[in-house]
């Protein structure tokens, strides 16, 4: 069809019946803000910005975290000259200076204002080879009206020769030709217009808190966390573990805690004293003169107090400790309890008998191992990690920027560089650049800057003080009173005494209190998701003024950039595919108003460590293994990895081919009387049957365990009931035939067929006798159907396949109900009953042969082309058997090294003349040109992903 056509065809979609065929790019479509559904009315606005030629913008607001959302595409449109022209408004002086300066560095952007009238306009306006999309509705350029806000906008595309495109373009040119020009002298003025606003306001709210103090209420997650808490004590507990992240309000909770409680006594445990003052500050606001509180710390020792708060450095000495009775306090709360290992902590802890003892911490998981769960018990009483705070509103947003670091002397930045490289005078002006690129919220930086090593980190500081910067380097050398007095001045309002930035390192990662923060910078390759996560943490909390937390990571090539999606998206799995997905997702799946940004040289270098790390490692492996048992206080299942959202628990079948074998493999004491051949069998069940791709033989063989018999019948209908597509007969025998391991080439009698009854077998009945055997099985068939239905869409399933996900050849063979397994020869294509599965690698080697160079390729989101082997003519019969199929079945991955798996594309049909005879050009030989028109367009992410050169 020719563009006419297919807006045609997008009308009848969108405003006849949504059962008509359409190119899904031209469709109308309702954008709304849902991160739970991936959507985001900004992964629309950056793909149109990405793809066009021309853009307009016509906002009443605008506000620097909104120019924040869209920096990485604006900084690339510029790199490409596109050119742009954003019209905003001064109506009610909404929209901040600082965002026009952002804007103004652009000079592919004409930037213009409407002083007058009450200008209120929302529409985005994107041109592209004659075609216009436009966006019409609520959103300003905000990054909640981006993100989060219940908006509604309707997004259309016509032809220039539209009248809709015609009166759009006409008003547009009518307004911001009677805009006025962003002028410096305009930015002055309006800067001081906009900032006597803000101070008014802030007048008034000071007014209004001299009225009566509102009661602080638990939020809704403190209020299960307190309910959590509750239970726990009626159960008989005397311990308990809170998980919750920095800035979510850990203290407050543990206070309304303490407020049910109502301790005769009260311990407060930090380590340092400047928060224990804070803790007793939060508890005093909330309890009020119910309680009489005191501060145990170096030299002041106020024992009369019920409720103290104390440093565990001074409380732990034994002269101390000796001053108190084991059962003196009814409560006890320690903070950041990942601590609690250390021998000062363990004194405290070993001393006391409490009523109740209550542990709080963000990052539980220790990398030396030791086990924090332990000492409370596995008592969880709440999680409140970082993303489901995010979603809640409880932090501060951030816009992370993965940025390329600087190649020095044509080497890039590696974990090996050398000093005078990473300090280098052209290194630091890279940094700086783009330190004022992105900026912060309100144009006035206070920030943090984490380094690798203290000499580095002493150098770095030397240079931005002589680029006029006013910076300070501190490190675990430095004092508690050079710490304190650096942070006051980060902080301070008096321009004579802020410090800019503070480099730091292997301090500041946790256990500190700086909410005025606004931007992080990290020079340092990122070791461990957990310390990621700390460090980003020193920025999230909220405070009066403070908009977002703007987030700039310098990325060299370093072997461990693979962590970053981890930390970022809060993805535990270490799975690859996920990753990649998350990556190629950008910020439509990451809750709240946050984004998450990489240049092209940055997402390629996290690709590459993703394609080469080594995920199966034993050390890893053992790592999370004993974190999770730490944890819950048992040997893990495969089904509590998959539950908690740990370690994608099938990295532990791909170690050791089954679970129970890395089981045995590192608990030393793990008792079982299995044979070999039960091993092995388990193994086969756990490789070819249990791996959540095909779920009726994981269905059947739980039915199988538990009853011993399964009729057909009702098989059929547990997979219409749970999952809402029809089962037929042959993919049952098929099934059967796969539990047997035929379609393996195995001989086990796991299954008999009689009609319409399935029946366990003698063989697998005896085995199953084991209750190591059993217990093992059971945990690997829960895994799969676990799997299978967390990842189930019924709008992405078709006839066997899961859009977007995953499959090995052998899979694909097995879920086409193929009698054998054609892994091994099928290579590109193959053509059984029918039916042709295409496997195409989308980026080839440069070391690829010539005769397997196929030009595959996606002509647009809805059109794939295709090429069949070298020396194929369309008389052939491999040919015939393709063009006659009844179903062609599309799979891509995008570059060898990702393995052996390909994604679900669709299924597709042959286009109208898509067929040709042609010549490979290099060699001369005969070869068939295919146009396949596929059954969905492929989605946006992975489209982009398969693209991204």
């Amino acid at each position: 069809m020719n563009i006419h056509q297919e807006l045609s065809a997008s009308l009848g979609t969108g405003f006849i019946n949504h059962l008509i065929q359409s190119d899904k790019v031209y469709r109308p479509e309702l954008l709304t803000n849902d991160h739970k559904q991936g959507k985001k009315v900004l992964t629309t606005i950056l793909h149109e910005l990405r793809t066009c030629d021309e853009f307009w913008f016509s906002v009443a607001f605008i506000t620097t975290s909104g120019v924040a959302t869209l920096m990485n595409t604006l900084i690339e449109l510029d790199k490409k000259n596109v050119r742009g022209k954003i019209l905003a408004s001064q109506y009610l002086n909404f929209t901040q200076p600082e965002a026009l300066i952002r804007i103004k560095q652009f000079k592919n952007i004409e930037l213009k204002i409407a002083t007058k009238g009450d200008f209120h306009s929302k529409g985005y306006l994107f041109k592209k080879d004659g075609i216009y999309d436009l966006i019409i509705g609520s959103s300003n350029l905000t990054q909640t009206a981006l993100c989060s806000n219940k908006e509604w906008n309707l997004k259309i595309s016509a032809t220039d020769n539209s009248e809709l495109i015609f009166q759009a373009v006409k008003e547009f040119k009518k307004e911001f030709e009677a805009g006025s020009e962003v002028t410096a002298d305009y930015l002055q003025m309006y800067r001081l217009l906009w900032r006597n606003q803000l101070d008014y306001q802030k007048k008034v709210n000071q007014i209004r808190h001299i009225a009566p103090k509102i009661k602080v209420v638990p939020n809704q997650m403190q209020e299960e966390a307190l309910s959590n808490l509750a239970q726990l004590r009626s159960k008989g507990e005397t311990k308990a573990l809170l998980i919750s992240a920095t800035g979510t309000g850990k203290t407050y909770l543990s206070a309304f805690d303490v407020q049910s409680f109502k301790p005769k006594k009260f311990l407060f445990l930090v380590h340092r004293r400047n928060i224990a003052e804070k803790a007793m500050q939060t508890f005093l606001d909330l309890l009020g003169p119910d309680i009489k509180a005191g501060i145990f710390s170096g030299n002041k020792r106020e024992l009369e107090s019920d409720y103290l708060f104390s440093t565990v450095q001074t409380i732990s000495r034994q002269d101390n400790l000796e001053q108190f009775s084991a059962d003196y306090f009814d409560y006890i709360v320690i903070d950041e309890t990942h601590r609690a290992h250390a021998d000062s902590y363990l004194r405290v802890i070993d001393h006391f008998r409490p009523k109740f003892m209550l542990g709080m911490t963000a990052t539980p998981e220790r990398t030396d191992g030791a086990d924090v769960f332990k000492l409370f018990d596995h008592n969880i009483a709440y999680e409140i990690r970082l993303h489901a705070a995010l979603a809640e509103n409880m932090l501060s947003p951030f816009h992370y920027y993965g940025v390329t670091d600087f190649t020095v002397n044509n080497e890039e930045v590696n974990d090996k560089t050398e000093f005078n490289k990473l300090c280098a005078a052209e290194r630091v002006d890279h940094i700086i650049e783009n330190a004022e690129k992105y900026g912060c919220d309100d144009g006035e930086v206070r920030g943090l800057i984490f380094c690798s090593k203290i000499d580095i980190a002493s150098e770095l500081s030397a240079a931005f003080n002589r680029k006029g910067y006013v910076t300070k380097a501190l490190s675990s050398l430095s004092s508690e009173a050079d710490r304190q007095e650096a942070i006051r001045r980060l902080e301070s309002a008096s321009k004579s005494e802020k410090l800019d930035y503070i480099f730091t390192v292997d301090i500041f990662n946790e256990g500190i209190d700086i909410p005025k923060v606004n931007q992080i910078i990290l020079l340092r390759p990122t070791e461990s998701a957990i310390i990621f996560v700390q460090q980003l943490g020193r920025g999230l909390r909220k405070t009066d003024g403070k908009e977002y937390l703007t987030v700039i990571d310098f990325i060299g090539n370093y072997s461990n950039n693979y962590m970053l999606p981890i930390a970022l998206y809060g993805d535990n799995s270490y799975n690859k595919d996920s990753l990649r997905k998350l990556m190629a997702s950008g910020s439509s799946l990451l809750p709240g108003e946050s984004t998450i940004n990489f240049d092209r040289i940055a997402k390629e270098r996290i690709f590459d460590a993703l394609n080469k790390v080594n995920m199966s490692k034993l050390l890893d492996l053992k790592k999370d293994y004993f974190d999770l048992k730490n944890k819950i206080g048992r040997i893990p299942t495969m089904v509590d990895f998959l539950e908690r959202g740990s370690r994608d628990p099938w990295l532990y079948v791909k170690y050791k081919k089954s679970y129970l074998n890395f089981v045995i493999l590192v608990e030393k004491d793990f008792k079982h009387s299995l044979h070999v051949e039960d091993l092995r069998l388990l193994e086969n069940f756990s490789l070819e049957i249990n791996n959540g791709k095909r779920v009726e033989e994981s269905l059947i063989l739980l039915h199988l365990i538990k009853h011993g018999r399964l009729k057909t019948s009702q098989l059929k209908s547990e997979v219409q009931e749970r999952f809402e597509y029809s089962l037929s007969d042959e993919t049952i025998e098929s099934c059967v035939f796969n539990l047997n391991f035929h379609f393996v080439k195995l001989d086990y009698k796991v299954v008999k067929i009689n009609k319409q009854l399935l029946e366990i077998d003698e063989e697998l009945s005896k085995v199953i006798s084991n209750p190591v055997f059993e217990q093992f099985l059971l945990d690997s068939v829960y895994y799969s159907i676990q799997l299978f239905t967390r990842e189930f869409d019924k709008d992405k399933f078709v006839d066997g396949f899961l859009r977007y996900s995953k499959y090995r050849r052998k899979d694909v063979c097995r879920i086409l109900n193929w009698q054998k397994n054609e892994e091994g020869v099928i290579n590109g294509y193959k053509t059984i009953n029918k039916l042709t599965p295409c496997f195409v690698t989308y980026q080839k080697s440069d070391s690829i042969s010539a005769n397997i160079n196929y030009n595959d390729h996606f002509i647009d989101q809805g059109n794939f082309a295709w090429e069949s082997r070298h020396q194929r003519k369309l008389k052939s019969p491999e040919i015939q058997k393709v063009i006659d199929s009844n179903r062609i079945l599309l799979f891509v991955k995008k570059r060898d090294d990702e393995g052996k798996d390909f994604y679900y594309i669709g299924d597709c049909t042959i286009a109208e003349d898509g067929i040709n005879q042609s010549i490979v050009p290099s060699t001369g030989v005969p070869i068939v040109h295919f146009k396949f028109s596929l059954d969905k367009p492929i989605e946006d992410n992975l489209y982009r992903y398969f693209e991204d050169v």
